[in-house]
C-alpha cells in the first residue's frame, strides 16, 4: 500500500518505521528538513520537506495515487485540514490525530462529516487501556478480542504462588483451570512455551482465556483479582482527566494531584466528584499527606518520564497497590522493564498500534482477514485476531496436522459466541474468530500461519 504520513514527531516516526517494515510504500512530510533527512537516510521511506496541509506538497508526495494519508502533526486543526485536502486531491482514506479534550465528545461527528476513515485521540485511548487494567489489577496488560469474549492477560508470577515451579502441562489437573499459556518473558528472553515448560517466580506470563475463566484462574493461583476501589493520580493532563471521567461513574474514588493552579481550577469544574489537590506531586511529604499509603492504585501521569518512574517506585514502597506509569520515550525500555513498575503505558505506541491495525484491515480487498491487532511483550510479539470468511488451506484440518510456522501459536478460537482454547484435534472453520500469537511480523491472512 502507498501511505503518506504527515508530521514526523514521536507517533509519526513510529508509524513510518513500522509500516515500512511491513512492506508498505511510505512517504513522510514534515517542515523540518533535518528530521526528514534523518528518517530518510535511516529507513526505507521517501521524505518531502514542506507544509503537509498544502495541495502542492501533497501532490508532490503522490497523494493522487496514495491509498492512505495519516496526519499526526502537533495541531488537531492542521491534521483535519490535511485530511480534507487529501480527500479532494486524491480520494484516499484518511486518518487524523485529534487530541483536544474539547473535541472528545464530537469525534464521531467529525469522522462522519469530514469523511475520515479514523479519528484517534491518543490520550483518550491510553486512558481506556489504564481503566481496563484497573478493573483487573492482577494483570500488567489486558487485551480484548472477539468482542470482549476472549482476553489476553499478562501478569507476573508472585513469590509463593501456586504457579511457581509448576509444569504447564500440569495446569489443567493441578488447578482445574481452562487457560492457555501463550508466552513467557524471563529476563530478556521471550518464550512461546510447550507443555514441558516450568513456570518460575517473576516470570511475566501472557495467558489466553475466556473472560469468565480468567477470574477463576487468578483465584486458584492465589492472585488478587478484585477491581480497585481508589486511585491517587499525579499529573492533571488529558490522560488523567479522561481516566478520572471513566473511573468515577463505576464507583472508584479518585484523588488527583496537579501543580498548576489554573489547571486545578479547571479540573475541579470538570470533575466535581474527584478530589483535586494543588501541589507538586514529586513532593514526598505532600504524597504522604495526601494518603498515598491508603490508596489501592497509583498512576504517575506527569509529562516527565523520569518523574513518573521515581513516583511509581516510591508508591511501591508505601504498600501493595496497582501501579500505572506513563512513559513517552522508549529508548531505555530494557532498563524500565527491570524496575518492577507493574503496568507501563506508552501513549505513542498505543496510537501507532491502532493505526497499524486499521492499515492491515484495509487489506481486506487483497485477501487480509485481520480483525484486531495488539502489540504485546513490549512490541516483541503480536496478537492478531483473524476472522475466517472463506475456506482456505488452514480450515477443516486438525491443528496437530497443520504445518504451523515456528514462532506462531493458535491461542483461541471463538465460535458461535463460545471461546475454545484449542487442542490438537480442534479445527478452524469458516466464521471462526481466531487469535494467533506470533513473533513474526506482517501476517495478513490466516494462511500465513502455515509453512509454504
Amino acid at each position: 500500500m502507498k501511505i503518506i504520513v504527515v508530521g514526523i514527531g514521536k507517533v509519526g516516526r513510529t508509524l513510518a518505521i513500522e509500516l515500512s517494515k511491513e512492506g508498505n510504500d511510505i512517504t513522510v512530510i514534515d517542515n523540518r528538513e533535518d528530521i526528514v533527512d534523518e528518517i530518510g537516510s535511516q529507513y526505507d521511506v521517501m521524505g518531502i520537506v514542506g507544509n503537509g496541509s498544502t495541495y502542492s506538497v501533497q501532490m508532490e508526495a503522490g497523494v493522487a495515487t496514495a491509498d492512505l494519508l495519516i496526519a499526526v502533526t502537533g495541531s488537531d486543526e492542521l491534521n483535519l485540514l490535511c485530511c480534507l485536502i487529501a480527500k479532494k486531491a486524491g480520494n484516499c482514506h484518511t486518518i487524523a490525530r485529534v487530541r483536544n479534550p474539547e473535541y472528545s465528545t464530537e469525534l464521531s461527528f467529525i469522522k462522519e462529516e469530514l469523511g475520515l476513515a479514523m479519528v484517534i485521540n491518543p490520550e483518550l485511548t491510553a486512558a481506556q487501556e489504564i481503566a481496563q487494567v484497573l478493573k483487573f489489577p492482577s494483570a500488567i496488560e489486558v487485551n480484548s478480542f472477539a468482542k470482549s469474549r476472549a482476553e489476553l492477560l499478562k501478569f507476573r508470577v508472585p513469590a509463593q504462588s501456586a504457579l511457581d515451579g509448576i509444569r504447564i502441562s500440569q495446569l489443567p489437573t493441578r488447578l482445574h483451570v481452562n487457560v492457555l499459556i501463550c508466552a513467557v518473558e524471563r529476563g530478556e528472553e521471550v518464550i512461546i512455551p510447550d507443555g514441558n515448560f516450568v513456570l518460575g517466580e517473576k516470570d511475566r506470563v501472557t495467558i489466553a482465556a475466556a473472560a469468565s475463566d480468567a477470574n477463576d484462574f487468578f483465584r486458584k493461583a492465589g492472585i488478587v483479582t478484585n477491581q480497585v476501589k481508589s486511585i491517587l493520580i499525579v499529573g492533571g493532563g488529558a490522560i488523567a482527566y479522561y481516566l478520572a471521567r471513566m473511573l468515577l461513574p463505576i464507583g472508584i474514588r479518585v484523588k488527583l494531584v496537579e501543580r498548576d493552579q489554573k489547571r486545578c481550577e479547571l479540573l475541579c469544574d470538570l470533575l466535581p466528584k474527584a478530589t483535586i489537590v494543588h501541589g507538586d506531586g514529586a513532593d514526598r511529604e505532600l504524597l504522604i499527606e495526601a494518603g498515598i499509603g491508603r490508596y489501592e492504585s497509583f498512576a504517575a501521569l506527569t509529562n516527565l518520564d523520569e518523574e513518573n518512574i521515581l513516583l511509581s517506585l516510591f508508591a511501591r514502597k508505601t504498600g501493595n497497590k496497582k501501579l500505572v506509569t506513563k512513559i513517552d520515550r522508549i529508548a531505555f525500555d530494557e532498563v524500565i522493564k527491570e524496575l518492577d513498575l507493574d503496568t507501563v503505558v506508552y501513549p505513542k505506541n498505543i496510537t501507532a498500534e491502532h493505526i497499524i491495525r486499521y492499515v492491515r484491515s484495509m487489506r481486506n480487498s487483497m485477501g487480509s482477514n485481520v480483525e484486531t491487532l495488539h502489540k504485546i511483550i513490549n512490541g516483541k510479539a503480536e496478537a492478531l485476531e483473524f476472522v475466517i470468511r472463506k475456506k482456505s488451506r488452514a480450515t477443516d484440518i486438525p491443528l496437530q496436522e497443520m504445518k504451523i510456522r515456528k514462532g506462531i501459536l493458535v491461542a483461541s478460537i471463538s465460535r458461535n459466541g463460545k471461546v475454545i482454547l484449542p487442542r490438537g484435534m480442534d479445527v478452524l472453520r469458516v466464521g471462526d474468530s481466531v487469535i494467533v500469537i506470533t513473533q513474526l511480523g506482517g501476517l495478513n491472512d490466516i494462511d500465513d500461519i502455515m509453512t509454504k
